[in-house]
């Protein structure tokens, strides 16, 4: 009776056992079942006794997986939140703070923070060194604004403060509120060209047809002689552009 349990396949096998266990619970079990069902379960391969318990444990590393996942989601999404939210904060203070670097560092001509009246007045002029200052204006395509300077260039030496003054007039019948930033080419020169006094980054407001003068008080610091970069660099452009200020209007930066 057992010879064809021995060249029997596996499915026949998995069969011929599934029948013996599932015998009515009150039919008499003969040797001859307890010992077909103890030779099947000999033979049948591990795999097919650990079946249900390998489901138990891929099903308890699936669900773990998951929440790992799930974990992983919410801290990348608490990231780009927070990123979202400090680049809208940065966009707000993006010209308070471009200011203060410009005049910590120079950039693009801005005035360089921390020069002083004992500094202006201890100055020793570079007679030797004559420098061409070079004044420009521009408008903002949308401001209606006439924006010009009162002299083309004027001759100084590293040392020696300067007086330029722009005019800007206002042609319509509304009053309009401006606001404007400069640079300074070469731009290594910026860090060279202190501005005393200054119309830039402050509103400006000029009623219909009102026109003013805006005054311009600056120097070059004599350490611009002794800079080797600055050795073949006669000629420095100082240039203004006007924009007008809206409210909830961002300021243009210029790039450097």
């Amino acid at each position: 009776m057992l010879l064809p349990l021995l060249v029997c396949p596996p499915r026949a096998s998995a069969v011929l056992t599934r029948c013996v266990r599932t015998l009515p619970c009150g039919a008499s079990r003969t040797p001859l079942h307890t010992q077909a069902e103890h030779f099947l379960r000999r033979r049948l391969p591990p795999r097919l006794h650990l079946h249900s318990r390998g489901t138990k444990s891929r099903g308890r590393g699936f669900k773990s997986q998951e929440e790992e996942w799930k974990t992983r989601n919410k801290t990348v999404l608490t990231y780009i939140a927070a990123a979202g939210v400090g680049m809208i904060g940065l966009s707000y203070a993006a010209v308070p703070l471009y200011r203060l670097y410009c005049q910590a560092s120079g950039l693009g001509g801005t005035a360089v923070a921390g020069h002083d009246a004992d500094q202006v007045e201890t100055m020793t002029p570079v007679k030797e060194r004559v420098l061409k200052i070079s004044f420009n204006a521009d408008t903002h395509a949308s401001m209606q604004w006439n924006f010009r300077p009162q002299q083309t260039e004027i001759f100084v030496v590293p040392g020696e403060t300067a007086l330029a003054f722009y005019r800007a007039k206002n042609p319509t019948d509304q009053p309009i509120i401006g606001i404007s930033t400069y640079n300074v080419v070469p731009f290594e020169a910026g860090q060279y060209f202190n501005k005393i006094q200054c119309f830039c980054f402050e509103e400006q407001r000029l009623n219909p047809h009102e026109e003013v003068d805006m005054p311009v008080f600056f120097y070059i610091d004599p350490e611009f002689d002794e800079d080797p970069r600055m050795a073949r660099v006669d000629t420095i452009i100082l240039s203004y552009t006007f924009f007008e200020a809206k409210e909830g209007q961002k300021l243009p930066l210029p790039g450097y």
